[in-house]
């Protein structure tokens, strides 16, 4: 635990299980999120093959899973940890432009 809130930058035991569970409730809310809007898209495995269903539905989770980890995050006291993760994640995959205050 120790090497997490070094890594982390945090101070408390409970910031790190707080951050776990962030992670653990987002994870199973964007899954659940997605479900209904692949079913008003009128995608499931019934009426398309697995093979695209379940990409189709992760793209659409990874979406919902980064606007609401933020939003999750704060409802932990965890907002300020969550907001700089989501910078830098995003950055990481050229979206950091999305960030950038105006000078």
């Amino acid at each position: 635990m120790e090497k997490l809130k070094k890594r982390w930058n945090i101070e408390s035991n409970w910031a790190v299980i707080a951050i776990f569970i962030v992670f653990a409730i987002n994870g199973s809310f964007a899954a659940w999120v997605a479900k209904p809007i692949t079913s008003f898209l009128g995608l499931s495995p019934e009426t398309v093959s697995s093979w695209i269903y379940w990409p189709l539905r992760i793209l659409l989770i990874f979406p919902i899973y980064q606007l609401t980890l933020p939003i999750v995050g704060w409802i932990f006291g965890q907002f300020k940890f969550f907001w700089a993760f989501e910078k830098k994640f995003l950055s990481r995959l050229g979206l950091g432009f999305l960030f950038k205050e105006n000078s």
